[in-house]
């Protein structure tokens, strides 16, 4: 008995970390109250991927790491939040959850796929890159 505790124990100990989604995932007014005002920044698999600026109204500044800005705005659908930008109006649909992490999310249609996670935030502004900044 001992040692099939043991073994659970090292099993947990050298477990690959994954982000918990407890509870029920995050409806648009539980989004909002958890993003708006704020700039989050989200990593994948433990490398940072993304930045996001969360104003009110539901419009959003997106960039993936070291890209240009894309405005954009949100959406609740069927339980998703679904984001549109002005260079793609596909919507990009994603399920949002609290965790003692930050905010995790995953993207619809890809469960196996790694989740983002907002490992930073801050009430600051993005930065920007691109051709027309300070014009």
């Amino acid at each position: 008995m001992r040692w099939a505790a043991l073994l659970l124990a090292i099993s947990f100990a050298t477990a690959p970390a994954v982000a918990a989604e407890p509870g029920a995932p995050l409806d648009a007014a539980g989004f909002d109250a958890l993003t708006v005002g704020r700039t989050l920044y989200y990593n994948s698999g433990g490398q940072p991927y993304g930045v996001e600026q969360y104003l009110p109204g539901r419009k959003v500044v997106w960039a993936f790491l070291g890209d240009d800005c894309r405005k954009g705005e949100w959406y609740e659908e069927g339980g998703f939040i679904c984001f549109v930008y002005e260079d793609n109006p596909a919507p990009q649909c994603w399920t949002f959850w609290d965790s003692d992490e930050g905010l995790v999310a995953r993207f619809r249609g890809d469960p196996e796929g790694l989740p983002l996670i907002a490992v930073e935030q801050s009430p600051e502004p993005m930065q920007c890159l691109g051709p027309n900044v300070g014009v």
